[in-house]
């Protein structure tokens, strides 16, 4: 087998592509010959050991994929070979054999391709909990999405629509505002590079704009730093905001805005949902995989590597120049 590992802190370019022995299943899981696997901002940070999860070294990148079981463990009897799965791995999926624990890997539709696969469950699972679980969200509500154009933004705005909602769609250039108009963005919003509070404040005012003298009822913060706090202003009378991701970095919030406000700073860690609700997240997946066949929602996909250009595909995710989705293609 073949393995992208990173075997020093570092970035994209510390990757190595290195000839392994292919694991052989133990009690208990499968081993999926991978044939696509999702590049996901984390991943960026995992080989600079700036994740919260750390693996010892050496470890490829790679928390999402898909593939088909090649072989079963002692005691598997709910897989068999040649099943289509796909999983969540923490890390580990960039690869082109893995071995997971059985229960991880959940069939997919017959019409869904490896590549929508392997870039579907963190996006989508983390943004149908966001907005379903955690900010309750209404038909006829209006959520602001920061960081639209990226691949849990980008899923935000599928699923926000799908439910009813009007979005608003704040992204860092015209371009990236097209590609969300293109998803069903209401309408879009660019938002400068770099904010001082005079550009804090004519960021916050366009928003109220958008939405309304009512304002946001949900913001979805993908974002964080200095774009947290002028969405907050932004919110309606009990509105919600969504802390989803920092790659602005961490916001520091003046907590009288959700006293003024009724407001709610609501946590989405869906990684620890999955863990803690087990069946919320089957009924979730059981929705998402529905809304897919209907055509409701769909991994736009703008780049797509061979295994062996996994570095590349990190670097567009770290320059945050990506529309929707990057996959590895594992032949």
């Amino acid at each position: 087998m073949k393995a992208m590992l990173s075997t020093e802190p570092g970035g994209p370019e510390t990757l190595k592509l290195t000839e392994m022995q292919t694991p052989e299943p133990k009690k208990g899981e499968v081993r999926l010959r991978v044939h696509a696997a999702g590049v996901n901002f984390p991943d960026t940070l995992i080989i600079r050991d700036l994740y919260q999860m750390k693996p010892p070294r050496p470890f490829a990148p790679g928390g999402e994929i898909a593939g088909v079981v090649e072989a079963v463990g002692e005691g598997v009897t709910a897989l068999k070979s040649g099943d289509r799965v796909l999983a969540l791995t923490g890390s580990g999926g960039f690869v082109t054999h893995i071995c997971i624990p059985a229960a991880t890997a959940i069939k997919i539709p017959d019409d869904m391709p490896f590549e929508d696969a392997a870039c579907f469950i963190f996006t989508y699972g983390t943004s149908h909990h966001a907005l379903k679980d955690r900010a309750k969200l209404q038909k006829g509500e209006t959520v602001l999405i920061l960081g639209a154009a990226g691949g849990v933004g980008s899923a935000a705005i599928e699923l926000a629509k799908a439910a009813g909602a009007r979005v608003i769609a704040a992204v860092s250039s015209q371009d990236k505002a097209d590609f969300c108009r293109d998803l069903g963005a209401d309408e879009t919003l660019v938002y400068p590079r770099e904010l001082d509070r005079d550009a804090q404040k004519e960021l916050s005012g366009q928003i109220k704009k958008l939405a309304g003298s009512d304002g946001v009822n949900v913001v979805y913060d993908a974002v964080g730093g200095d774009y947290a706090e002028p969405a907050l202003r932004a919110l309606a009378w009990e509105g919600r905001f969504l802390v989803v991701g920092f790659p602005a970095g961490i916001p520091r919030i003046p907590l009288n805005l959700t006293l003024l406000k009724g407001s709610q700073i609501v946590g989405v860690f869906w990684g620890a949902a999955v863990r803690m609700d087990p069946e919320g997240h089957a009924e979730n997946m059981r929705e998402l995989f529905s809304m897919y066949s209907r055509g409701q929602v769909k991994p736009r996909i703008s780049a797509t590597f061979p295994l062996q250009d996994a570095p590349k595909a990190l670097e567009l995710m770290q320059d945050r120049k990506v529309l929707g989705k990057v996959v590895l293609k594992i032949d």
